[in-house]
């Protein structure tokens, strides 16, 4: 059974807050991602980008706050959600292959007793070519490079095909040509009315990359188009300091200083 997907927000968190050893890494965020979107998720080291992304995917319990994917909890829509984890917290010395590894994102579908087959292996194939790993498939994931690595991830979660897609850093560490195709891969994505919302750090590619934006130092400091709120006066009061040629243009000159 397909779960629901009628609600016009794809994602809504209310007064998320959460904390380690009393120290507040989110505090009261509200978060409102519209359906079709790409939401970049951005802030200074420390900012609580990767706690707001796991708890958004139930990994982390907030000490308060809630999350609503299409309007109900994420235990009921789970299914609908796909996760494309750091590149550095994956063991890439487990012996498996690449096809192996998207195949694993079909799981879900399956329950706890049948096991995948021959159209979960065709599914996987399929979502290798769609981000040009095809001629991986049997290499070991050790041997792949790092932005042949990546590509594999996103390839697991494109085999979910879910309605929303969490990324955590996709481009970091990636070479250009891979860059360049996860940026046309997440607006194929778009085009297909999936959501994206990613942990990204290159604050130059931000208004290329994404049409919306949150903005996060441990509070939520602003969020919503990219060209209504990705200014000047919003980075300096998120990094708490200086940030040189942004001017809230979608054309903006790169930002090359932040102090």
């Amino acid at each position: 059974m397909r779960l629901r997907t009628g609600n016009a927000l794809a994602v809504q968190a209310t007064d998320l807050t959460l904390a380690y050893q009393q120290r507040p890494v989110l505090w009261d965020v509200d978060l409102e991602v519209p359906r079709g979107v790409l939401m970049a998720i951005v802030g200074p080291n420390g900012a609580g980008k990767t706690t707001l992304l796991r708890t958004l995917l139930g990994l982390l319990r907030p000490a308060a706050g809630e999350v609503l994917v299409f309007g109900r909890s994420y235990l009921e829509q789970r299914g609908l959600v796909a996760y494309v984890p750091q590149r550095g917290s994956v063991d890439w010395d487990f012996p498996t292959t690449a096809l192996d590894v998207v195949t694993m994102g079909t799981y879900g579908s399956l329950g706890w007793v049948k096991r995948p087959g021959a159209s979960e292996r065709s599914r996987a194939t399929a979502a290798l070519e769609q981000v040009g790993m095809q001629d991986y498939a049997d290499r070991q994931i050790s041997q792949l490079s790092g932005g042949q690595q990546q590509r594999v991830f996103l390839a697991r979660a494109l085999v979910q095909d879910a309605e929303i897609y969490l990324m955590d850093e996709p481009f970091q560490g990636v070479d250009a040509t891979t860059e360049r195709a996860i940026v046309d891969l997440l607006r194929a994505l778009r085009t297909a009315g999936k959501t994206v919302v990613a942990v990204h750090h290159d604050l130059q590619t931000v208004a290329e990359y994404f049409d919306q934006v949150t903005l996060l130092n441990v509070r939520r400091i602003a969020a919503g188009p990219v060209d209504e709120v990705f200014t000047e006066e919003n980075l300096r009061l998120t990094y708490g300091g200086r940030v040189a040629g942004i001017g809230g243009r979608a054309n903006a000159t790169p930002l090359d200083m932040l102090a």
